[in-house]
């Protein structure tokens, strides 16, 4: 029987849909029973996905701690506060990603994580050393060139009409 392949793809944008597809992702490998890690960054805040989650005893869901606000809004103490949080929630995802064997490892809004909370260059070490079979989805609003020289898959989300230009804000059950 042939190894599983491993890729990288990497959903990334101004567009409405990135975590969603992260999580059908993770949502179609446990439903084939393979164990999947999954870390949000600079997200705290209870979802949708974080109820569906619980269903789903194959997914592991961990957060940010203490991110209740955008981070432009954050003054120094809350920013380094965060970066500590950020890189301490990377490596407890990867930690536990290749303790369990996962099959699949999401990293939503990660890339958003690498501008001053976490370091590019440790991401990227991960990337290319993870475990063999490992697939890694990644999410963010920016393509950084080392990260789209790793990605195996390049998604482009892209924004041409949002409620929120309206004044419209997110909306329970639908957004989150």
């Amino acid at each position: 029987m042939a190894k599983e392949q491993g890729l990288v793809q990497l959903y990334y944008g101004d567009g409405k849909g990135k975590t969603t597809a992260v999580f059908g992702l993770a949502f179609r490998c446990a439903g084939w029973g393979r164990r999947v890690v999954v870390a949000q960054f600079l997200k705290s805040g209870a979802g949708g996905e974080g109820k569906a989650v619980e269903r789903f005893p194959e997914i592991t869901l961990l957060r940010t701690k203490g991110v209740n606000k955008f981070t432009f809004q954050m003054n120094d103490d809350e920013k380094a506060e965060t970066a500590e949080n950020c890189l301490s929630l990377f490596r407890q995802a990867v930690e536990l990603a290749r303790q369990e064997q996962a099959r699949l490892l999401v990293l939503d809004e990660v890339i958003d994580a690498t501008y001053g909370f976490l370091p590019m260059e440790e991401l990227c070490a991960f990337l290319d050393g993870r475990p063999e079979g490992m697939e890694v989805a990644i999410t963010g609003h920016s393509l950084p060139p080392q990260l789209a020289e790793r990605a195996d898959y390049i998604s482009h989300v892209v924004k041409e009409k949002h409620p929120y230009d309206r004044g419209v804000m997110a909306r329970k059950e639908i957004e989150f």
